[in-house]
């Protein structure tokens, strides 16, 4: 029996390639670069890709911030300053968002049935904007990010970090949901929790990182949740 449900915001919750599109856009126009669609598709996969090194030890969160824009300038050939796009990005990236289709319906199904606690590996304080201008902080007995805590998923130390604050966790009551399958369900395994991968775009799987539960709409969690034993 499920008690303890750890989601992630982002992809999960929370739209974050429109949020990104959308910040990224008026970044560039700052910048005084043309946003075209190829442009965002470009750092979108830059970005996706930072962050999986991120997750492997391969690069630090600094890095990350910093890098993907370095990158990105230095493949369209222009010349501007990345630690000037990294600090616009993230204003305007903390200052909106979009929800994921049934998220809300979903937060509140499940909150009067489980203790619900965000885990999220996103900068601190864009993560909060997000949070606060969607209005679901409520929802949740604590909301962990880790650049706040020291660790990211899928270490292990996040994990221990987050279930050192959860009253009576339990391991085998306690399950993750998210879209990543480098983070959430790499993470899950690692931490010995049950693990749900939510797919919507029918993602092919690895054979590396499996995912114990597999959804393709947020619907479907609190009838899966309440088949679990």
């Amino acid at each position: 029996m499920i008690k303890t449900v750890l989601l992630d915001l982002d992809d999960t919750l929370l739209d974050f390639h429109k949020a990104e599109a959308a910040a990224l856009r008026d970044t560039l126009i700052q910048l005084a670069v043309e946003p075209k669609p190829e442009t965002i598709a470009l750092y979108s996969k830059i970005n996706a890709r930072h962050w999986e090194l991120l997750e492997e030890g391969k690069l630090t969160r600094e890095q990350v911030l910093v890098q993907r824009f370095q990158v990105l300038f230095e493949t369209l050939g222009v010349n501007r300053s990345h630690s000037q796009a990294k600090s616009v990005y993230e204003q305007l990236l903390g200052k909106g968002h979009y929800f994921i289709s049934g998220a809300i319906e979903l937060l509140t199904e499940l909150y009067p049935k489980y203790d619900l606690y965000l885990v999220s590996n996103g900068t601190a304080a864009v993560q909060a904007g997000r949070i606060e201008s969607a209005g679901i902080a409520h929802y949740f007995k604590e909301i962990f990010i880790s650049e706040a805590i020291g660790f990211h998923k899928p270490q292990k130390e996040f994990f221990e970090y987050c279930f050192s604050k959860i009253p009576d966790s339990s391991l085998e009551h306690t399950i993750i949901i998210g879209d990543s399958l480098t983070s959430d369900i790499r993470g899950g395994n690692n931490a010995g929790i049950h693990t749900c991968w939510f797919n919507p775009a029918g993602k092919a799987g690895r054979e590396d990182i499996p995912a114990e539960y597999e959804i393709i709409q947020l619907n479907q969690i609190p009838l899966l949740l309440e088949n679990i034993r």
